[in-house]
């Protein structure tokens, strides 16, 4: 009886010291894959091609004709544009340093895998979890797979489109480069009828350039 006892308690004790093991080991893959990611990325500045100063491209040592390029050739509306005009450049190197947003709730999974460290699986779980609503909901879901630090650098690739009428203020203000003013000129001419509309309104305040680049961002519920 001592006997099976024995080796009863030896049974459950090697099960329970495999599970650990088991867990363990998946966890250190976890943090493996996540560490990879960042080796290749890390310390990174993501600028927005459309926003970025001749300075700042500089800084990023950016060719000059290539700092010239992007100059003269903005706004790019999606990032085929971007991808178009660096044909001659090392794209996966650039993508590090410049990218243009993609709409989260439209971009297809091929074109997620253009974000560096982004594989067929976390491209997946993009498309996962839509439509989104807010960039809030962006990061609550996506921070179920990676760190905070992966999770914030993933937000200068992405971004929710916003819904005219019924969007609030911080949503609004988190789409790139509109600000607290420029969010509160968006809430003040509520309703809108039409992108014309907006157009006219918000035109006001930005040239014909940066309306254009503003407009990729906005939606109106059909009627």
């Amino acid at each position: 009886m001592k006997k099976l006892s024995l080796l009863l308690v030896t049974s459950i004790f090697i099960n329970v010291s495999l599970l650990n093991c088991k867990n363990f080991s998946s966890n250190v893959k976890k943090n493996t894959n996540s560490q990879d990611e960042k080796t290749n990325v890390k310390n990174s500045i993501i600028l927005n091609p459309n926003l970025a100063t001749e300075s700042e491209l500089v800084k990023l040592d950016l060719a000059p004709v290539l700092v010239s390029l992007i100059l003269n050739n903005r706004p790019f509306l999606s990032i085929h544009d971007l991808n178009k005009l660096i044909d001659n450049y090392d794209k996966e190197e650039l993508f590090k340093k410049i990218f243009v947003p993609l709409n989260l709730n439209t971009t297809n999974e091929k074109d997620f895998k253009m974000i560096p460290g982004v594989g067929d699986r976390m491209a997946h779980e993009f498309e996962e979890y839509r439509p989104y609503k807010s960039i809030q909901q962006f990061k609550r879901e996506i921070g179920k797979y990676v760190d905070e630090i992966e999770v914030s650098r993933y937000l200068s690739y992405v971004f929710v489109p916003v819904e005219l009428n019924t969007s609030s203020e911080e949503n609004i203000k988190a789409l790139p480069g509109v600000g607290s003013k420029m969010a509160h000129e968006f809430v003040e001419y509520r309703p809108y009828e039409n992108l014309n509309q907006f157009r006219k309104e918000i035109g006001k305040y930005v040239d014909d350039k940066e309306l254009i680049r503003l407009e990729r961002f906005v939606y109106l519920k059909k009627q």
